[in-house]
């Protein structure tokens, strides 16, 4: 919107506003103005939540620490939802089709965790929506912003090719061009497209929600995830850092870095109030909107098989959840003490503060990892 009236509108009567183009300037302004809006919003939300009673539950089966938690302010992540896409709608290009697309993300997974949490608090239990439920609901979104990707490529806008990293001339193609040749087989024939896209994008978003067991430790996970995806979505829409770097040039998506810039103020903005001991919490609306939307912005910029060191530590913790629950069902003995990873820590005598600091560093090291395999190819 303001670059829309600033720069596209009034340049040409006051050459000054020439900034507005550059997309570093934008971001920048972008992540200050969303950090503004989680700071200023932030009080008078949570007082809201207070007054409403609208409290976290939690979980009897979980740490014993954390039953002093029960009735902390929820659903904050409606807060971060707000504090990305205001700024987004003022400082990116609305004519730019991945800016709507991350937009609805962000959005669509956000409401989500918003019908998760308030059935939490209907029920007043820890349980919200089925596991089946959530799932499919997820499915649906991951595929409509799979089906909105193809329709991009169909008008060369995007492209169904894999960046692999570590190797620069492998670029293996999730379409099957056999089938392309037979118009009633189209279909069929983007196929593992439609299934990798929804895997990366689900899996993402319920990494992320796993995460988000103790104060501050999603939040600032995301924090440095979106710092990294901030720096790939330059590059790769810039020409000179894109053929220099061997990467897939996509001169559209350079304009993602606004809404990472967003992203990543606004996660500052709620780890202010997120941060031990916490004074509200994301929920589900939060963990499901983020993790869905980072996979989302990874897809578009094809670095979808670097996500996993870019969020290393989802990963982990998703991992975690996954081993521990198969070793149960199959040996009938747990791998952890508890899982997520995070609670198997705490279960060790390790105190939240140590753990929340601890995994942050490590978060770091994957992200800086991720961007060193743009060299390393």
């Amino acid at each position: 919107m303001l670059y829309w009236l600033l720069y596209l509108k009034l340049y040409p009567y006051n050459h000054t506003l020439r900034l507005f183009r550059y997309l570093t300037f934008r971001t920048a302004f972008a992540g200050l103005t969303a950090l503004a809006i989680a700071l200023l919003v932030g009080p008078w939300l949570i007082q809201r939540m207070r007054e409403f009673q609208i409290g976290q539950y939690i979980r009897a089966e979980g740490p014993s620490s954390h039953h002093a938690k029960a009735g902390t302010p929820t659903m904050g992540g409606v807060l971060i939802i707000i504090a990305i896409v205001i700024p987004t709608l003022l400082w990116a290009d609305l004519s730019n089709p991945f800016i709507w697309l991350a937009i609805f993300s962000v959005v669509a997974f956000g409401g989500i965790g918003l019908l998760d949490d308030t059935t939490k608090l209907r029920r007043r239990h820890n349980l919200g929506l089925r596991s089946g439920q959530k799932f499919m609901l997820q499915v649906l979104v991951a595929l409509l912003i799979a089906i909105a990707l193809l329709a991009l490529h169909a008008w060369g806008l995007y492209s169904t090719r894999l960046v692999v990293p570590f190797l620069k001339q492998f670029h293996p193609d999730l379409s099957i061009h056999a089938l392309l040749r037979h118009r009633g087989l189209m279909v069929l024939a983007f196929l593992p497209f439609l299934a990798f896209v929804i895997l990366v994008v689900v899996g993402s978003s319920n990494a992320v929600n796993l995460t988000d067991g103790l104060d501050g430790l999603a939040i600032g996970c995301t924090i440095i995830a979106a710092g990294a995806l901030t720096v790939l979505t330059y590059i790769s829409g810039h020409a000179v850092f894109a053929a220099y770097l061997q990467l897939q040039r996509m001169p559209l998506v350079g304009e993602l870095t606004v809404f990472c810039g967003s992203m990543v103020g606004a996660c500052i903005g709620f780890l202010w109030y997120n941060a031990h001991p916490a004074e509200i919490f994301m929920g589900d609306v939060g963990s499901l909107a983020l993790g869905g939307t980072i996979a989302t912005i990874a897809v578009i910029i094809k670095q979808e098989l670097l996500l996993p060191f870019i969020g290393g530590i989802f990963v982990i913790e998703a991992l975690s959840v996954i081993l521990q629950v198969g070793s149960y069902k199959l040996r009938h003995r747990r791998i952890f003490k508890m899982a997520p990873l995070h609670h198997h820590f705490e279960q060790l005598g390790w105190s939240e503060s140590k753990i929340i600091a601890r995994f942050w560093i490590l978060a770091l090291v994957f992200a800086l990892f991720s961007l060193t395999t743009l060299k390393l190819r």
